[in-house]
């Protein structure tokens, strides 16, 4: 729904004309500029553009690893790779579906008041994906299976080897420059991670409301993780083809896109961990604005 939603909007703001551009007249054989060349409108399919990539760098990299897990011969890669399969399911459920709903509304308001209406079908495609975060038992359940069971529940084992993964690739790209961009936001969160998972544990050992009132936030911040980390790896196959002579398009799209979610989508994270931690006091102690 999300690449569907991009496709119609990309086709849409390079065809409506609308206003002028800020930076000056792009289009001088038309009254108007199309709308692409707005900052925003290019925010909004970027946003559809990369959450789209995300989602599916993230479904593939979770088959292999079901595949690992049914077929590898060594006993003990198929049950680390059952564990990691165990514990990215529920950020593959919720966070997938969140950003599809981010990303179809977005797209639905590139079309500005045409998106609503019903011949475009633009407002069906946001229809049709929100009933994704309510199936599998709503993403408020997933974001306490993760946080509560997958992470809690092992104390963190599991994610400290999706952790190793992290580590590894830090330490393959750390010194290259041209992935500097890429790595440095990825090993910072990595390394916050165990804190801020620590954090809540230990609160959540004293009050149990404290684990419900992070998870949601939690699972987000999780979900920007292992984006980060696959859109570090799809940066790094795009930049040793570019340096081998590869002058096909798709890899200098991919890192225009992988420096667009560092940029503008990666650094929610710096929100989310504040809001976990602000804890349950402000959300269960408010009886009288409830009643």
């Amino acid at each position: 729904l999300t690449e569907v939603a991009f496709q119609n909007a990309l086709a849409y703001a390079k065809d409506r004309l609308q206003m002028r551009s800020l930076s000056g007249v792009k289009a001088k054989d038309k009254e108007a500029d199309p709308i692409i060349v707005h900052p925003d409108v290019r925010k909004m399919l970027l946003t559809a553009r990369a959450y789209a990539e995300g989602g599916r760098a993230l479904q593939v990299f979770s088959t292999l690893l079901v595949d690992k897990a049914h077929h590898h011969p060594d006993e003990k890669v198929r049950k680390e790779a059952d564990e990691l399969v165990a514990l990215l399911t529920p950020i593959v459920k919720a966070f997938i579906t969140d950003n599809g709903h981010i990303a179809t509304n977005a797209c639905m308001q590139v079309f500005g008041g045409h998106g609503f209406i019903k011949e475009w079908g633009m407002e069906q495609f946001v229809r049709d994906n929100r009933i994704n975060m309510i199936y599998e038992g709503t993403n408020t359940v997933q974001s306490l299976d993760l946080l509560g069971r997958k992470v809690l529940g092992n104390q963190g084992a599991t994610l400290k080897k999706f952790g190793k993964l992290i580590a590894r690739l830090v330490e393959e790209e750390g010194v290259n420059e041209k992935m500097a961009e890429f790595i440095n936001p990825i090993a910072q969160l990595g390394e916050q991670m165990t804190k801020f998972t620590m954090e809540i544990g230990f609160k959540g050992m004293q009050n149990p409301d404290e684990v419900g009132a992070a998870a949601v936030d939690y699972l987000r911040v999780a979900g920007h993780l292992v984006f980060g980390y696959l859109f570090a790896r799809m940066a790094q196959v795009a930049l040793r083809q570019i340096a081998a002579g590869s002058t096909d398009p798709f890899y200098t799209a991919k890192l225009q896109t992988a420096r667009f979610y560092f940029a503008k989508l990666f650094p929610e994270t710096a929100t989310l961990m504040r809001t976990a931690r602000a804890g349950s006091r402000v959300l269960m102690d408010t009886d009288a604005a409830l009643a």
